[in-house]
């Protein structure tokens, strides 16, 4: 697991859909002006640079950011993760992709509390010293620190045993994004374990599980069983760009599945998913799904 850097993925379309949907979920929790609590078990370095180094290799992000770069007809919540990632490119030039906790760090108010959890040794010290330049930033800037006081806590450790301590949280208001790598196949158990212990600890706290459409079946039946545990609601949302490749390998497909989501999120998905499906789709596989319950929407890309 530790092998695992996300700089390689860094803007690809798994993590427009994760970062969209991310942002739309701390907005929404935004709107009550009681505090809330984020919190990210797989936080990795935060920022990467797409010029340079690990992201360069494999261009990733011509399959996500890359396209919706310069469109000018972005349905309004999309617009809002495009925006926030051209606050980070003031040229113009598609050089910088923020990770989820930038996103979260720019959506988030003086009152809330985000938790970054990272196990990588290299990676938690590239995201702490990418908090530093925020602070280093924000004070040139005559603004507050970003991790002024207690707002922003960076753990190194595994996530998913972190996790535990920090449910409930004060304000019983929070957001729990988990994202693993997905290296190894106890991953996926994992996700399943943690978020039912979870969902005891803090039942009324939204949770967010970022996962590959891969073919092993581990994979595959994730969403299933994740449907299966206790909660107020789910939503299941994934994006497919094309097709599966004749070999079996890379990754074409993903999705994020929330417990306890917002009511206003599946309004959002139906009108922004169908958007992505045009832009980001390369073949006739292209895709999305939605399930809320027991309803089902699926759209392709258009001919």
């Amino acid at each position: 697991m530790l092998s695992y850097r996300h700089a390689f993925h860094a803007g690809n379309h798994a993590d427009v859909l994760k970062h969209f949907v991310l942002i739309q979920l701390l907005k929404y929790m935004g709107q009550k002006e009681t505090a809330y609590t984020c919190i990210d078990t797989h936080a990795g370095a935060g920022l990467y640079a797409l010029d340079g180094g690990y992201a360069s290799k494999n261009a990733e992000f011509e399959t996500g950011i890359a396209p919706l770069w310069d469109k000018k007809d972005l349905p309004a919540a999309l617009a809002e993760y495009v925006n926030l990632v051209r606050e980070l490119n003031p040229s113009g030039k598609l050089r910088y992709y923020p990770g989820s906790p930038y996103c979260a760090d720019k959506v988030m108010r003086e009152q809330d509390r985000l938790r970054l959890f990272e196990l990588h040794p290299s990676e938690i010290k590239i995201l702490s010293e990418n908090f530093r330049k925020l602070d280093a930033h924000a004070a040139e800037q005559g603004k507050r620190p970003t991790t002024r006081g207690k707002r922003v806590i960076i753990a190194s450790g595994d996530g998913f045993d972190g996790l535990k301590a920090l449910l409930p949280p004060p304000s019983r208001r929070g957001l729990v994004l988990i994202d693993p790598p997905y290296e190894v196949k106890d991953d996926y158990r994992r996700v399943k374990v943690t978020l039912e212990d979870a969902v005891k600890r803090f039942p009324t706290g939204t949770y967010a599980v970022w996962y590959p459409v891969l073919q092993r079946p581990e994979s595959r039946q994730l969403p299933e069983r994740l449907k299966r545990i206790p909660a107020n609601g789910w939503l299941n949302v994934s994006l497919s760009i094309s097709g599966p490749s004749p070999d079996g390998f890379g990754l074409h497909s993903s999705g994020m599945f929330i417990l306890n989501p917002p009511w206003t999120l599946a309004a959002t998905l139906k009108e922004v998913m169908p958007y992505l499906v045009a832009a980001l789709g390369r073949d006739d596989g292209a895709r999305f799904e939605l399930e809320t319950g027991e309803t089902e929407t699926i759209g392709r890309r258009p001919k």
